[in-house]
């Protein structure tokens, strides 16, 4: 039993690492993209757009197809089209080409999302302590390692095929692998990794599988919120270092790997703090730390300082969405992964808002100015803090209960 609850938190954890790479990969060889297909600046916006608002489109779809299928099996599945998506990317040379690539990535990955969080609610209730930060670790660290392989491929001036392909060869048969090792959820009967527990409280509740928007709206506004500000940060650090605060186009790239960096670490010794302090503490504390950094960004008088500004919004806004998905959980027990699936949708809202939001603001005010409307909203999370508090199964409030003795299926077999 432990074994099984080993091996699929492993292949789990990699699952969230081969995703940080394969998606770190994407976002960084952007110009890179618009070169090789000669997208024009004013269409651009439109294939950036469209991966997310298709991401949407798969969270949803894959609401529906859990209920038919455990998520075990939708992951399975969609991290290879997500992989072979990226490589599509770098393969074709027409519009069409590099349009479909994109679109089969959008929806795959928005699958790959819903799936994952999905099966990490599941082990976090199944192990009965705070878990999710790691896995969300994991995807740090791949989206540190998946940038520098961007770097080097830009370095050396290699194709976008010849720079991708050694890493989907790498990551593709391994996910395969990893895959024969997941856990769903609680239960030994045919229903998807649904446990009888799970399936009665799931009747009892209201609206569509027992979610109730209402309930579930605090947390998808922290979702968008967390979002916001990561989006602002992937896009926009460079451009303000360089343009606002004077610094070099080299110093101008350090901030985002920077905050990739205390990302992961946050995300590291996250799961610690939610054993030791609670969820409620650690959300607010996330929060209070990613407002201070905005506030220090926009205040900046160098290079420096803003640096700084950027290094305390890694800490701060690397535990909130982690903790958002197992909130999700732990609110809906009989039906989390409907909850998770759309709550999922709102990563994606938050990340098409985020940076037109700073662009629009920056050129009619000031850039300045710009950065302190995220860090308004990220307070926006301490209104909302006690609906990360712990439930029936007390996670992380000095009550973790004991490990259930039903662990469900391992999911044998490609």
């Amino acid at each position: 039993m432990t074994d099984v609850l080993r091996r699929g938190r492993a292949s789990l954890a990699f699952s969230f690492f081969a995703q940080g790479v394969a998606f770190a990969l994407l976002v960084t060889r952007i110009p890179a993209i618009q070169d090789r297909y000669g997208i024009s600046d004013g269409l651009l916006p439109a294939f950036l757009a469209a991966v997310p608002i298709l991401a949407g489109v798969g969270s949803v779809c894959t609401e529906q197809l859990v209920k038919r299928v455990p998520p075990s099996h939708v992951l399975r599945w969609s991290q290879p089209v997500v992989l072979l998506a990226l490589l599509g990317v770098g393969a074709g040379e027409g519009l069409w080409e590099i349009g479909f690539a994109l679109g089969a990535f959008g929806l795959a990955v928005g699958a790959l999302d819903a799936s994952m969080n999905m099966l990490g609610v599941s082990l976090q209730h199944t192990y009965g302590r705070s878990i999710m930060l790691g896995f969300h670790a994991a995807y740090s660290l791949g989206g540190i390692i998946g940038a520098s392989l961007a770097w080097v491929g830009a370095h050396w001036d290699l194709a976008l095929f010849v720079s991708y392909l050694p890493v989907i060869v790498v990551l593709l048969p391994a996910a395969l692998v990893g895959s024969r090792w997941y856990v769903d959820g609680g239960g030994d009967g045919g229903d998807g990794g649904v446990s009888g527990e799970q399936k009665g409280r799931g009747e009892a509740g209201s609206g569509s599988g027992g979610v109730g928007f209402k309930l579930l709206f605090p947390l998808c506004l922290v979702m968008a919120v967390a979002y916001i500000g990561d989006s602002t940060v992937s896009n926009w650090s460079a451009k303000y270092l360089q343009d606002v605060l004077g610094s070099s186009e080299q110093l101008a790239t350090v901030p985002y790997n920077v905050y990739m960096v205390t990302t992961l670490i946050g995300r590291a010794v996250g799961d610690f703090g939610v054993r030791r302090f609670g969820a409620v503490a650690v959300v607010r504390a996330g929060a209070l730390v990613a407002a201070v950094g905005f506030a220090v960004v926009a205040v900046a008088p160098g290079a420096w300082v803003g640096m700084l500004g950027f290094t305390l919004l890694g800490f701060g806004l690397c535990v909130i969405v982690p903790q958002t998905f197992a909130a999700a959980g732990r609110l809906f027990p009989g039906a989390a992964d409907a909850a998770i699936a759309r709550l999922n949708i709102f990563n994606y809202v938050g990340f098409l808002i985020g940076s037109p939001l700073v662009g629009a603001l920056g050129d009619a005010w000031s850039y300045r100015g710009a950065m302190l409307v995220p860090m308004v909203l990220v307070l926006v999370t301490l209104v909302y803090a006690r609906s990360f508090a712990p439930g029936p199964s007390r996670y992380g409030d000095g009550h973790e209960r004991p490990r259930t003795a039903d662990v469900g299926r391992g999911s044998n077999g490609l």
